[in-house]
């Protein structure tokens, strides 16, 4: 059975970095649809569906960073984002926004392909884990470890594809801590202070989503000196 390529969308105001992107990345198996700027990337998102969106930052118009946050609101479609060189409080905003991970320009093409396939094997195949207990209770939160599937009652949680990993990773030992740099490791990212601020921005969303109160976590712990701990009723 032929596997389905997966479908990128790309969103830069260079028209040159566009067709690069577009061209390296349909020759790797990817089916490629490019926008030129927020406006035209929300016209493409009301009619296709993505498999993940590459957005650079710095756009006229809406930037990158609002409609991140504009698409997080109805969707957890994986988001890559292109920031200029140096500007970390672009990609802290970006990430608290909910995207799922940023390269910084220049890049070489080789490294947005590695990426984009490390986020792509995070999105949660259903069923492909095969563990007991089947589920993590969380207060009202219950965690499907199985299908990789937050529930609060009756509603499915959002989760982006970095918190789903995130997830799998604290779900796999719950009751142990485990270190900033193992998270940045396990997430497939380069090693590095900015990563392992990255991870705490990711920790912070993720509590957002669990606990009662974010700033007193009780479910998803920092242990001093250890790293973080997910700790289930």
């Amino acid at each position: 059975m032929m596997e389905l390529q997966p479908h990128l969308l790309i969103v830069d105001d260079d028209e040159r970095i566009r067709g690069l992107l577009q061209k390296f990345l349909i020759r790797n198996g990817f089916l490629v649809s490019a926008a030129r700027d927020a406006a035209h990337a929300r016209r493409i998102l009301e009619g296709l569906d993505f498999d993940m969106i590459v957005l650079d930052v710095m756009m006229p118009g809406e930037d990158g960073v609002s409609l991140t946050k504009a698409i997080r609101e109805t969707s957890s479609t994986p988001i890559m984002l292109l920031t200029a060189k140096g500007e970390t409080e672009d990609r802290i905003a970006g990430l608290e926004a909910g995207a799922d991970d940023y390269l910084s320009k220049p890049f070489e093409p080789k490294e947005l392909l590695l990426r984009i396939n490390a986020i792509l094997r995070r999105v949660p195949d259903a069923g492909d884990v095969d563990t007991t207990p089947k589920f993590l209770n969380l207060g009202p939160i219950r965690y499907d470890i199985e299908r990789g599937e937050m529930w609060q009652g009756d509603d499915l949680v959002r989760l982006t594809a970095t918190e789903s990993q995130l997830m799998k990773i604290f779900s796999a030992t719950p009751g142990e801590p485990i270190s900033r740099a193992k998270l940045v490791e396990d997430l497939g990212r380069d090693r590095g202070q900015a990563q392992e601020r990255a991870v705490d921005v990711q920790i912070t969303r993720l509590r957002r989503k669990i606990e009662t109160d974010p700033k007193q976590p009780r479910y998803l712990q920092t242990v001093r000196g250890a790293g973080y701990m997910l700790a289930p009723d």
